[in-house]
Formats: C-alpha cells, structure tokens, sequence
C-alpha cells in the first residue's frame, strides 16, 4: 500500500488548466517535452525535460507543492518532498 505524502491531499478540487500549453514557452517561442498543471493554481508549465522547466520554476516563485502531468493525468509530484503517486 502507497502512503501518499500530506501536499497530494490538500490539493484544490475540481482545478482546470489555466491554458493549453506552457504559456511561458508560448511567451518565449520556446519547444515543449511535456506539460505539468499546478494542482493549486491550474497553472501550466514545461517539465524538466524541457528547456525552461517553468513547471519548477513555477514551484520555485510560489511554492505550490504539487503538479500533475497532462493530458494524461497518470501520476502527481510533490516538490516539496520529491515524491511521485501514480493514479
């Protein structure tokens, strides 16, 4: 059995992407790898794999803990403790 960490079950119910794509990379004109969603917010961010990584650096300007991938919403991360939980 899987104990998830304390920030996977404070996320915000119901949150939708604020947009499409990484809206930084849009902004930059910069490719994308994969795309992760603040589970506080709904911003949108590049992963690491991705030349501006604005998924962590948005973690980074606001300390919100938690992002899953999309679209294919399969595991979330937990930057404060490193930690992934698959769905």
């Amino acid at each position: 059995m899987q104990t998830e960490c304390k920030h996977f079950s404070q996320k915000k119910e119901n949150i939708s992407p604020n947009s499409k794509n990484c809206e930084e990379c849009e902004k930059e004109h910069m490719p994308t790898v994969a795309l992760r969603m603040c589970l506080t917010c709904g911003h949108v961010g590049c992963c690491d794999s991705s030349i501006g990584k604005h998924a962590t650096k948005h973690f980074e300007e606001t300390g919100h803990p938690v992002m899953k991938a999309i679209p294919e919403n399969i595991w979330k991360w937990c930057y404060i403790h490193e930690e992934y939980y698959s769905f």
